[in-house]
């Protein structure tokens, strides 16, 4: 399941597929990751997630969704959850710009998620962002530097849950040209970060996952 948020505001949730529809872009071939039918999974995730559902229906659903994805049905499922980066680096919304590179600095990491009082998503920032701001008013870059972050438009942002298949947000990561995602609960609270870097060890490092079709 995938999400955008503007500004901490929730503009969409649902499905890779539906994702795809609303952002008007095209997956490229050659970036194509199996499986291609969201609704299997959610059949799976769903069977999964039901308090009182026996572990023969899980099972059931999670062959079937294998099959339609030609994967062994052997081979485990790999959630987000598996691999994010839990108590990830963020900053308040009402963090400066200052203080938000301080930290993107300090961290060396490229960006970070914004988040607010009660830790739930509102945005990315990372020095480009910060770099726009200043560009803007050039003749004043003290001033635009002290600007808290909910005070300036920030880009829309995808999210993803703890559940997500790795490999729809990995091909999701690729398609929209994202380093990396932001990782929310139901409540929209920020559990962690998925970022290339994650996956790719994860490939590395668990023989059985395999992400392209």
């Amino acid at each position: 399941m995938f999400a955008i948020y503007n500004s901490g505001s929730v503009g969409f949730r649902s499905t890779a597929d539906n994702l795809y529809e609303l952002k008007n872009t095209d997956a490229p071939n050659e970036a194509r990751l199996k499986p291609d039918d969201d609704t299997l999974f959610q059949e799976y995730m769903d069977s999964k997630n039901k308090k009182n559902s026996n572990q023969g229906a899980n099972t059931h659903a999670l062959n079937s969704y294998k099959k339609m994805a030609n994967i062994d049905t052997s081979e485990p499922i790999y959630h987000v959850g598996d691999i994010m980066t839990e108590n990830c680096t963020f900053v308040r919304s009402n963090a400066t710009l200052k203080e938000a590179y301080e930290v993107l600095k300090e961290k060396r990491v490229s960006q970070i998620p914004v988040v607010s009082e009660d830790k739930k998503i509102y945005g990315l920032i990372n020095k480009k962002i910060i770099l726009n701001q200043i560009m803007d008013d050039i003749d004043n870059p003290r001033l635009i530097i002290q600007k808290r972050i909910e005070d300036i438009q920030t880009n829309e942002l995808i999210t993803t849950d703890p559940i997500s298949d790795i490999r729809r947000v990995a091909k999701v990561m690729i398609d929209f040209k994202l380093d990396a995602i932001p990782v929310v609960n139901e409540e929209d609270v920020l559990v962690g970060i998925v970022s290339k870097t994650d996956i790719i060890k994860a490939v590395s490092n668990i023989p059985s996952l395999q992400l392209w079709g």
